[in-house]
């Protein structure tokens, strides 16, 4: 049986790991679409249109046994219209972690570092009205960090300045509180996660949701539905990226998360 993971672009591989762990009996297709990336930069009703065909054509190839789309941008805008096409299909989406942050600060400030496209969305506004009424809730949308991500993994390179940069609006304060809890709302994040610790200007508690995304998948699989044992030693992990062009650079990343191009 196929668990499908799917992103815009390199970041849903922090969940794919976890995923990885806690399901080594399932077998994995990871999709990036990458001609497409940034979602960020899309307007709502084209993205939904353009996830719904593209979802139709994985489907068709893959028949896998639940979908976890690893990306907040998507799952805040498309996963609605998905779950309406493909009523059948068993579908986990990513949420910024905000009930988790709110039950979790001291300071009662907490920042929640996102792409745009998350931030401006009225799901993201509700989850905070519904769990964090109570704290001071400052939204940061960054247009680089994703990108710069892509890049560290591809080429083991970031600029840190850069980094610091997009990270320093979620550091407020009053002289008296400060903010104590930054919501990693994006699954590219995890990979800069040691270089905004470094270039943070105090310590803060970096709360990254791969691992939860993960468990939630594993929650939804029947565990009577095991994959037979004959072609589950013959499948393979794959990736596959909807541009069709993949660097050596890429491959060679995709090959440390054990995975082979489609």
């Amino acid at each position: 049986m196929t668990i499908l993971v799917f992103d815009s672009g390199i970041g849903g591989l922090t969940v794919l790991r976890e995923a990885r762990v806690m399901m080594a009996d399932r077998k994995f297709v990871y999709v990036a679409d990458d001609a497409a990336f940034p979602y960020g930069d899309w307007e709502e009703s084209a993205l939904c249109e353009r996830m719904v065909k593209l979802f139709g054509e994985l489907f068709e190839r893959w028949k896998p046994e639940i979908c976890v789309i690893a990306c907040n941008t998507a799952s805040t805008i498309g996963i609605a219209a998905l779950r309406e096409a493909y009523p059948d299909q068993q579908f986990v989406g990513t949420v910024p972690a905000i009930k988790p942050a709110a039950e979790r600060t001291s300071s009662g400030l907490v920042s929640v570092l996102a792409t745009p496209g998350t931030v401006k969305r009225q799901y993201t506004r509700d989850l905070i009205e519904q769990y964090a009424s109570k704290c001071h809730v400052t939204l940061i949308g960054s247009t680089k960090l994703a990108a710069l991500a892509e890049t560290y993994m591809r080429g083991g390179f970031t600029d840190e300045e850069a980094v610091k940069e997009e990270i320093m609006p979620c550091f407020v304060g009053d002289g008296i509180r400060r903010t104590d809890i930054v919501v990693l709302a994006c699954t590219h994040y995890p990979f800069l996660a040691n270089r905004m610790r470094k270039m943070a200007p105090w310590p803060v508690d970096w709360i990254d949701t791969s691992e939860a995304i993960a468990r939630r998948a594993y929650n939804l699989l029947s565990a009577e539905n095991l994959p037979n044992s004959e072609a589950f030693e013959q499948a393979e992990d794959v990736a596959l990226f909807t541009s069709g062009a993949l660097k050596p650079e890429t491959v060679r990343l995709l090959a440390g998360f054990g995975l082979k191009p489609a």
